[in-house]
């Protein structure tokens, strides 16, 4: 690619942008809109507009609307609005027939909007947005600390689990030590209970072994009468 044609591109693209800007408005007005007339209520005086505007939803029944075609800019009328939808709005047109002449429109035109009321109206709206957007900043920062409470409780109860976990291992080994230790007690008694049973038995033995017989003759209790025993 030659230095020329590479020149050449960057020109292009910085006027493209400065062209962007200077098209692009500063500050869009909140109360100017446009539409397109669907239908015509010529005894009613009234007008259904098709319009994707989003601020549609600030115009209220009586708020006054001027309207007039794109072609003729300086001809304007008055309208009030009758009722909304998200993508319609009704007018009443009071000076319907002078302003068929007037604006020029019929269905299908596409008509440029404006309204004072719903510029105080959208003001109001910004303000309390800003004030709604000062709470929402506020008690979103409340919600955020109250998190960090929350999450603080998370790690305090895993903190109090390990403590108690690790309190629970001791008191488990201290368990087994005095278990062990009762059972260590258990078996030496044992074997003393053993060793003096056998002892005794031994001893038992013993007395046996040199018993001396306090009496020679045994007593015969062959008769039920006890005067009748003998000795023999």
């Amino acid at each position: 690619m030659s230095k020329q044609l590479i020149i050449l591109i960057i020109l292009l693209n910085i006027s493209l942008s400065w062209s962007q800007s200077l098209e692009k408005p500063n500050d869009e007005a909140t109360n100017a809109f446009s539409g397109r007339i669907s239908r015509l209520n010529r005894p009613a005086k009234l007008a259904r507009i098709r319009t994707d505007f989003a601020n549609i939803k600030f115009l209220n029944r009586k708020d006054r609307i001027e309207f007039w075609n794109e072609t003729y800019p300086d001809s304007r009328c008055v309208a009030l609005v009758e009722g909304r939808t998200n993508d319609y709005l009704l007018i009443r047109i009071p000076e319907y027939e002078t302003c068929i002449k007037k604006v020029h429109f019929t269905t299908g035109t596409y008509l440029h909007l404006e309204s004072p009321d719903l510029e105080q109206t959208t003001k109001i709206a910004k303000e309390l947005v800003e004030i709604l957007l000062k709470k929402r900043l506020a008690m979103n920062a409340k919600k955020e600390r109250h998190q960090k409470e929350l999450d603080g409780y998370v790690e305090k109860v895993d903190g109090i689990n390990k403590r108690y976990e690790i309190l629970r291992q001791k008191l488990e080994i201290e368990w087994q030590k005095d278990l062990s230790a009762f059972e260590e007690d258990k078996s030496r008694s044992f074997a003393e209970f053993k060793n003096a049973e056998a002892r005794v038995n031994e001893i038992d033995t013993k007395i046996e072994t040199y018993r001396v017989e306090d009496h020679n003759l045994k007593l015969d209790r062959w008769s039920l009468d006890p005067a009748l025993y003998i000795r023999k």
